[in-house]
């Protein structure tokens, strides 16, 4: 038996043992701390050594994994409330364990037309989730960065052409930090960013975005791209969409929506209502690892028209002449960055098809409803200011009396407990707290704790 190939008795053993750690991991996520004490140094060096040119034995190995996955972070716990939670569904590491041993080359349809086809039918579902029209597509991505990165290429393409000089696109200073780094990267010079005005409720000015797209044009620049949050990382604001489209439709506009922390709320009832207008954009951002609670590195880009992001990213070479387009089904090298990719739609598609899709607008409900308990149970606390209502599931909070230093050390006192996670951001110039309800595994008793920490830290 060679040993890159085990026959199946051996490769039974070896997923036996693997799956048998995964699930104990997971059986054991409520026991396990929120946060990790310190880092121990000499794992560090363990895990960064050279592979030995001898065979090493599983168990070690796994046994070191384990100590590695327990020194982080527990960003798959109920507990952990910091940045924006990705609980990672068992189904979805099931499924890509399936994906990486059949090994399906996922870029062109030719390799595995099933395959990409099922891909091309999350992506559709998504589009109508977010209520795209039938025609639209996108790919999926490793995650919102990577999406917006393509949204702003296929904008840039579509709104400069070859000449990028005196292009502008707009943000706020809330808007996820990848976008300005994509633009960036798209060969776009910082000039080329401009930065809208925040309303008191830290929304993008319509108007002032309207005043300052004038003044460019006046100023012989050429704007491009009108950049819109449907959920902020820092505080979970939506910026006015409907008004946002109005604006991108008038003066000729790419919209793109970046929804990686909310669009998928659009599942429910309320995110549909409280998301009106991303409907009309002509890219969204999205992150499955997010708000449909699957493992990281899963994101999304949708557009509205996929001709123009084929634009934007088709290439070719002699050596792929032999592979024969299909007309039906997609080719995600032309639509994106990346030719050489795995099928990566099953870590999507085994969990909708497994648990339906009312199990994951039931979660993303169950979380609305827990930020609103969390909101008024903060705002009850005389010695804490609470910040708006929270639109989705972002509750931003801070002393009412204290300074930054302060809030600071609210925080270390808040998760020295190890069994929350909270992180901070600034919002107007001073440090706030903020607890986001995310994971799929954090129910009324973690957020009953959260606050009962909370409370207890400001004695």
């Amino acid at each position: 038996m060679h040993p890159l190939e085990p026959d199946r008795t051996e490769m039974e053993r070896i997923a036996g043992l693997v799956t048998d750690r995964a699930i104990g991991f997971v059986d054991s996520l409520d026991e396990r701390p929120a946060s990790h004490d310190q880092v121990d140094e000499d794992l560090l060096r363990q895990v960064a050594a050279p592979p030995s040119e001898q065979p090493g034995s599983l168990e070690m190995l796994l046994d070191r994994l384990d100590e590695a996955a327990g020194c982080a972070l527990e960003t798959a716990g109920g507990g952990y409330f910091g940045y924006i939670p990705g609980g990672g569904v068992f189904s979805s590491a099931v499924a890509e364990l399936y994906a990486r041993a059949v090994n399906r080359f996922g870029g062109m349809a030719a390799f595995a037309p099933p395959l990409v086809a099922l891909e091309q039918g999350v992506i559709r579902w998504l589009a109508a989730a977010c209520g795209l029209p039938a025609a639209s597509g996108g790919l999926l991505t490793t995650g919102g960065s990577m999406a917006n990165l393509s949204a702003v290429v296929a904008a840039r393409h579509a709104g400069l052409g070859e000449d990028l000089i005196g292009g502008r696109l707009y943000v706020t200073a809330q808007a996820h930090h990848s976008v300005t780094k994509a633009a960036r990267i798209a060969g776009l010079p910082a000039a080329a960013v401009r930065v809208v005005p925040s309303t008191a409720q830290l929304r993008m000015d319509v108007e002032a975005a309207a005043a300052m797209i004038a003044a460019d044009r006046t100023a012989g620049h050429r704007p491009f791209l009108l950049v819109g949050s449907a959920g902020t990382t820092d505080t979970g604001t939506i910026d006015p969409l409907p008004g946002l489209a109005d604006l991108a439709a008038r003066e000729g506009l790419w919209l793109h929506v970046d929804g990686a922390y909310g669009g998928l709320f659009t599942l429910t009832d309320r995110g549909r209502t409280r998301l009106r207008g991303i409907e009309r954009a002509d890219s969204i951002t999205l992150d499955p690892h997010k708000s449909l609670f699957l493992p990281y590195g899963t994101g999304a880009l949708l557009v509205r028209d996929p001709n123009r992001l084929a634009a934007a990213h088709q290439g070719g070479a002699h050596y792929l002449q032999d592979l024969a387009p299909d007309r039906d089904v997609a080719d995600f090298a032309g639509l994106g960055v990346e030719l050489s990719r795995e099928v990566r739609g099953l870590r999507v598609w085994l969990p909708l098809q497994l648990h339906g899709v009312a199990a994951f607008r039931a979660a993303l409900d169950e979380k609305l409803d827990l930020a609103r308990t969390a909101y008024e149970a903060l705002a009850a606390e005389p010695a804490l200011e609470v910040l708006a209502e929270p639109e989705l599931t972002v509750v931003g909070f801070r002393l009412r009396d204290g300074d930054d230093t302060a809030n600071r050390r609210l925080l270390e006192r808040i998760n020295a407990s190890r069994r929350v996670f909270l992180s901070s951001t600034s919002v107007h110039g001073r440090v706030v707290l903020r607890l986001c309800v995310l994971s799929h595994r954090s129910h009324a008793e973690h957020v009953d704790e959260a606050v009962r920490i909370v409370r207890d830290a400001l004695v």
